[in-house]
């Protein structure tokens, strides 16, 4: 019989079929459970043909659902008492908060989570998950949980797990979505997206490095301390030029939206007295909702 804990995976969609695969793999017992039956054809694990069933053969429990309400409508008959709940699925950082208190009045701990891969690089090198709630009860279960990816805790509030992913979400969604918008305006031109590409990656990389380029770093510092010097590249001279960039997507014959509220953005600091501020300056502008 394996040494390793036994662990329920909660939802078969492309996320929990492949946690419980990535389980089965570490040699982890492994008992699984979806609202829609068939979901674990293929699987080598115990398929459980009620919520409680599943829930009665772990003490650790993690589930993977489209919302927070899905796993309370998928759990709300089970006997939650003395188990470790971990969430892994999406939601607003109040819902999770929420979704604790819903646990822990059947008895059980809610951790929740955060896993910053796709389906196919759960388990694999790279891989890491953002963790909140009691960590005395992550500790007792991070071996099994460390089979997903990288144990990142972020502390005890439970919203913790999905502000950091949801941050996270935001920067990965608005990098590449501009490298589209870039791409699709370069593409006015004929230029193929493969010849702007490689300029893209240059940037990404220099701006979280040393040297003339390393804008990530700096930023930060300036964010944090609440200063923002611009110098010789103060927010006026930049927001002249998001509108220039607005220009070219519209005589390009494109959409404008994206561009326009960057631009939009950068004349609402102007107009609050960053003119003679640096980037980072525009932060107050996000704190202030517009």
């Amino acid at each position: 019989m394996s040494s390793r804990e036994a662990v329920t995976v909660i939802g078969l969609g492309a996320m929990g079929s492949t946690m419980a695969e990535v389980f089965l793999a570490a040699g982890h017992p492994t008992t699984v459970w979806n609202r829609t039956p068939g979901k674990a054809a293929g699987l080598a694990a115990t398929e459980a043909a009620t919520a409680a069933d599943a829930v009665a053969a772990s003490t650790l429990i993690v589930v993977s659902q489209v919302d927070y309400p899905a796993m309370e409508e998928s759990l709300g008959s089970a006997d939650l008492s003395g188990r470790v709940v971990v969430n892994l699925s999406s939601d607003s950082p109040d819902r999770l908060r929420a979704g604790s208190r819903w646990a822990a009045e059947r008895g059980a701990t809610l951790i929740t989570g955060g896993i910053m891969v796709p389906p196919p690089g759960i388990g694999k090198p790279g891989a890491y998950v953002f963790y909140a709630g009691p960590h005395d009860v992550l500790e007792t279960h991070q071996r099994t949980l460390s089979a997903l990816g990288r144990v990142d805790y972020v502390g005890t509030d439970p919203g913790l797990a999905m502000l950091y992913y949801q941050a996270m979400l935001n920067v990965f969604w608005t990098t590449l979505v501009s490298y589209f918008h870039s791409a699709a305006l370069v593409g006015t031109a004929g230029i193929k997206a493969e010849d702007l590409r490689p300029y893209v990656a240059t940037m990404l990389t220099d701006l979280t490095e040393d040297g003339p380029m390393g804008f990530l770093q700096l930023l930060t510092a300036a964010v944090d301390a609440g200063v923002y010097p611009g110098g010789q590249n103060n927010l006026q001279m930049q927001a002249v030029g998001s509108e220039h960039v607005v220009e070219a997507f519209e005589q390009a014959g494109l959409d404008t939206g994206l561009p326009r509220a960057l631009a939009t953005l950068f004349a609402r600091a102007v107009a609050a007295g960053h003119s003679a501020d640096g980037l980072a300056s525009l932060v107050e502008m996000v704190r202030i909702r517009g």
